[in-house]
């Protein structure tokens, strides 16, 4: 990840929308639901996407969300987490 400004963004975004459904990215990892690469792929995606301010204001005013946002291109793998 490092070397790509947006990176960071993106994975803040991600763990958001993760956190705002009920997902713990990096608890997923440990627990062995998640692979390292998997989760790269997910934040790459996002990184990728052109709906981070939508982003931005969706994990600003959702509260605890029942379902991720139609327009996130992560949503059918992060929920798919969901416990």
């Amino acid at each position: 990840m490092i070397g790509y400004p947006e990176t960071p963004r993106a994975w803040w975004l991600t763990r958001g929308m993760a956190r705002l459904s009920g997902v713990d990215l990096s608890q997923a990892v440990v627990e062995g639901w998640l692979r390292r690469s998997e989760l790269a792929r997910i934040i790459d995606r996002c990184a990728a996407c052109t709906e981070g301010d939508a982003c931005d204001r969706w994990l600003a005013t959702s509260g605890r969300a029942n379902q991720m946002p139609e327009f996130c291109p992560n949503k059918p793998e992060i929920e798919s987490l969901r416990g």
